[in-house]
This record gives structure tokens, C-alpha cells and sequence, in this order.
């Protein structure tokens, strides 16, 4: 008879909770049981950690009654990371591996047939919870998840490529050669900018769109671009990203754990903020997140990025009205019966439109075929509630054959990042955040001149804007005057922030 602990951990949202897979040999009925609260997968973990020790060249002790129980029983636990720490559970408890050395060890892994040791999701969120923790214990995972650990300071991890080279690694403790590999860390690289983005050079004319990117990118502010087909919507949109600043570490340390949790993290694009543009036909739960248990959606893998719908009226009515809360409160919440897991969900949302069905409304040539009814349904799918929440609504004009080829060319992607940057530091020097999540408290604390603030008064009044639309137009007004580089909102700024809120059904 044999015993042995092993530790190891299970992902739960972002987090990721210790977990203690114990084993026992005891003499009876050959047999294999697996307790713990344990998903389809981790069931399934029996055969492929049979095969993978026999194939190792290991004994399996087959002749015996093997009780394997993952800790704390309550705790739901699914994918095939279990298979690495049970196989070393058994190894141990049948004495092929030290008991007492596998204590300062954490294990994860799937393991192959032939014994080879296979990435796992989430290795990224199981290293900061042992860096939040404090654990001084070395996390042993497969190579490829290895270098996405890696990324989070102070944690020693190991990487392993099958199940035979980590038992030469305990039994050949005093060897000079060892078949551990560490993964270098990956340092942050704030210059690095996302390829194929493009330029705001690429785009030709424009330049009052272009100017709403700059004030978008500089406060953080969401931006719909409604126009008809070909003037460069989708284009603009992308290059919004090559206008923001660079990620903090502990910002891009979030998000490399959602990528990593959803198992869609590329460790080469490492620094760089995400870019996510779901096609129309998104569901739901691709939109927000879903399943059993919940995922992360497409607006948690744009957490400290941008989020782009193309074509915003075509996507279910469903989706968007789900994206009122994470417009809000930058997370979402996924309550269902058995799960409830919440994600970061702090975003940019940019969205871009046709004006009516064919695209063509308000132009001369081609004229559009759409009756006003058909117009009126096809904008009233966007509804009034979140039409409020968007920051700045943008008309982007056709522009003739003659203008857009005699159009000078603008200014590049990083003239406009530059200052985008300094508004963006003057923000954060004087309020500890961006414009675009300034708290009503701290609204009334800006410094706005009696000017601005009486044509501010009377332009809410006038277009019968809510509370809400009325602080989001001085949010904008605020960062307008960042990139001026003035203390005090004035009525020019208000202005300008004005023109940024198309009216509802008139002007589209």
C-alpha cells in the first residue's frame, strides 16, 4: 500500500485555486476510481495516464486498487491539466518518485498516449495566483505553457516536455545535466505596436474623422462611424489601435490571462493591446461569454483594447443589448445555475453603419432606394439605451473622385499617438484615470468656465439629451481640451464635443 499528495491547480474564471490530488494503493480488486467533483475530461484522465506511464517504460501498478481524490471536493474541475499531477501521484505513491521532494512542486500538463506531455489552458492565470498567494513552489508545466508563465514576475516555472524526463529529473536530482527547461521571462516592449494595423496616412481626406479617432484615442471614448459603403468606416476603425499607449505590465498581464484562459494567447504579442472584430453573426455568448462552464467572450479578449462591430445594426438585437452592463461597469458578470464567473470586460468600442439598408441615404448618386419606413426600422435596431452610451457619433461623408485624389496626405499614425500620449499622461497626472471613466464626483470637480458651461446647459436642453449623454459630452469636452493642452474647459471645447452626438432618427 502507498500514499502521496500532489498539488496542483484548477482554473475557475480568472482564478485559479489550489488543488490537492491525493493517491492511494491499497490491496483488493484491481481497479481505477477517481473521485473530486471531476468533469467528462478529468475522467477520462484514467486511460490516458494508464498508457502514458506504460509507454513511458514505468511501472503501473495494475494489480492493485488505486483511489485518486482531487481537494477540496466542492470545487468543480474540468480540462486534461489533472492528467500530469495524477500520473506523479501514482509514480509516487508506488515509490518510483520521492514523496517528500514533490512538495515544493505545483503540476499541470495533458498527457499523450506515448507519454508526452501536452499544453494546457490558463497556464498564465495559474502563475498569478501563485504570485498573489505568495507560494514559493515551482510550477512544472508543459513547454509551450511554460513560456506564457513565465511572463508573470517572481514565479519559477519549469517546463517539462514528457513524463519520463520529469522522473529523471527527480531521480537524477545530483545529475549535472537535468532535463528541466526554463523558459526565459519575457520582458514588456511598451514601443511594440500590433501589426497590420495601417496608418492614418493610408486613409486619404477624412480629416473630421480622422479627428474624432484622435479624441477617441486620447480619452478612451467609444466612437460610431455611420456612412455609406467605401468611405473608409472599417479602415479608421483599425487604426484606432496604433493611437493608443503602450499597456502597464499589470494591464498586460490581465489580459494575456483572459487570451491565455480562452487558449488563444500568442506569447510573440506580448505588450500589445488586442483588437477583437467579431463578424455580425456572433452569438451571445461569443459576444459576452458563455458555455459550461462560462468562457470569456469577445468583449473580455478586448479587455485593454478595442472592441469592433462592423455593419452594428446587422448583429442580433440580443448581443448588443448585452453590452449596455460592460459599457458601464467595464466586466461581466456570467450567472448560470451551477457557475457564476465574472471577467474584465474594460474595452473600447468602436462600431461602424450604413445610414438605411442599400447605404445611400442623404447621397445623390447612387440615389437610395430605401423608403423612409425601411430606414426607420433598420436605425431602430439599435436601441435608444444604448445609442446613449455611445461617446461620439461621427458622419462620415463620400467624398468625390476629384477631392480624394487631389487630398494631401495626412498626418502618420504616430504624429497623432504623440499627442494622443501627452493628453492621455495629463489625464492620468491630474485624475488618476482616463476621461472616458471620470466618476460623477469627479465631474463636478472640473474646471469648466462659465461660458461652456451655460452652452452646455442650453445644448442639453435643446436636444433633450439624458443625464447620462450630458456628462459624456463633457467627458469629451475634457479631453479636447487635453489635446489643447489648456487646465479649463471652455465654450470651444464644448463646442466641438457637441457636434460628436448626432440626433437619434434626424441626422442619420
Amino acid at each position: 500500500m502507498g500514499f502521496a499528495a500532489v498539488h496542483s491547480r484548477a482554473v475557475w474564471g480568472l482564478q485559479a485555486p489550489r488543488v490537492t490530488v491525493e493517491v492511494h494503493l491499497a490491496n483488493g480488486l484491481p481497479s481505477f476510481g477517481l473521485v473530486g467533483l471531476a468533469d467528462t475530461e478529468v475522467r477520462e484522465a484514467r486511460e490516458r495516464v494508464r498508457s502514458a506511464i506504460l509507454n513511458s517504460g514505468l511501472a503501473f501498478p495494475s494489480n492493485q486498487r488505486i483511489t485518486v481524490n482531487l481537494a477540496p471536493a466542492d470545487l468543480p474541475k474540468e480540462s486534461g491539466r489533472f492528467d500530469l499531477p495524477i500520473a506523479v501521484g501514482i509514480l509516487a505513491a508506488s515509490g518510483v518518485l520521492p514523496v517528500q521532494a514533490l512538495a515544493a512542486y505545483e503540476f499541470a500538463g495533458e498527457l499523450s498516449l506515448s507519454g508526452e506531455v501536452r499544453p494546457v489552458r490558463a497556464a498564465l492565470a495559474m502563475a498569478q495566483a501563485m504570485c498573489q498567494e505568495g507560494a514559493s513552489s515551482s510550477l512544472v508545466l508543459p513547454l509551450d505553457s511554460a513560456k506564457e508563465a513565465a511572463l508573470v514576475p517572481h514565479t519559477r516555472v519549469l517546463g517539462v516536455a514528457s513524463l519520463l524526463d520529469l522522473v529523471q529529473a527527480f531521480t537524477n536530482a545530483d545529475s549535472d545535466t537535468s532535463p528541466w527547461q526554463v523558459p526565459p521571462v519575457c520582458a514588456i516592449t511598451p514601443a511594440a505596436r500590433a501589426a497590420g494595423v495601417g496608418d492614418l496616412q493610408d486613409i486619404q481626406g477624412q480629416s473630421a474623422a480622422k479627428r474624432a479617432l484622435e479624441i477617441a484615442a486620447a480619452g478612451g471614448h467609444s466612437l460610431l462611424l455611420v456612412g455609406p459603403p467605401g468611405v473608409g468606416k472599417s479602415m479608421l476603425a483599425q487604426r484606432l489601435i496604433g493611437l493608443l499607449p503602450p499597456l502597464r505590465t499589470e494591464q498586460a498581464l490581465q489580459t494575456a490571462a483572459i487570451h491565455s484562459m480562452a487558449g488563444r494567447l500568442d506569447v510573440s504579442q506580448w505588450g500589445q493591446r488586442p483588437y477583437r472584430h467579431p463578424h455580425h453573426s456572433a452569438t451571445l455568448a461569443a459576444l459576452v461569454g458563455g458555455g459550461a462552464p462560462p468562457r470569456p467572450g469577445e468583449i473580455s479578449l478586448a479587455h485593454h483594447g478595442v472592441l469592433f462591430l462592423d455593419e452594428l445594426p446587422e448583429f442580433s438585437r440580443a448581443a448588443l443589448e448585452a453590452l449596455r452592463e460592460p459599457l458601464e461597469t467595464g466586466s461581466i458578470s456570467l450567472a448560470r445555475a451551477r457557475h457564476h464567473i465574472e471577467y474584465p470586460a474594460a474595452f473600447q468600442w468602436v462600431a461602424a453603419m450604413n445610414p438605411c439598408p442599400c447605404g445611400y441615404l442623404g447621397m445623390k448618386q447612387p440615389a437610395c432606394r430605401c423608403s423612409p419606413d425601411q430606414v426607420q426600422r433598420y436605425q431602430a435596431r439599435i436601441s435608444g439605451p444604448l445609442w446613449d452610451r455611445m461617446d461620439m457619433q461621427v458622419a462620415v461623408q463620400a467624398l468625390s473622385a476629384e477631392v480624394l485624389l487631389q487630398a494631401p496626405v495626412g498626418e502618420s499614425s504616430e504624429t497623432v499617438k504623440q499627442r494622443c500620449a501627452q493628453a492621455y499622461a495629463s489625464a492620468w497626472q491630474r485624475q488618476g484615470c482616463i476621461n472616458h471613466n471620470l466618476t460623477q464626483a469627479q465631474l463636478q470637480t472640473l474646471s469648466l468656465k462659465p461660458d461652456a458651461r451655460r452652452l452646455l446647459a442650453r445644448t442639453a436642453e435643446q436636444r433633450a439629451w439624458s443625464a447620462r449623454a450630458t456628462h459624456r459630452v463633457l467627458r469629451l469636452a475634457r479631453t479636447i481640451a487635453d489635446l489643447a493642452g489648456e487646465e479649463a474647459i471652455n465654450d470651444r471645447h464644448v463646442a466641438e464635443a457637441t457636434q460628436y452626438r448626432l440626433l437619434w432618427g434626424h441626422q442619420l
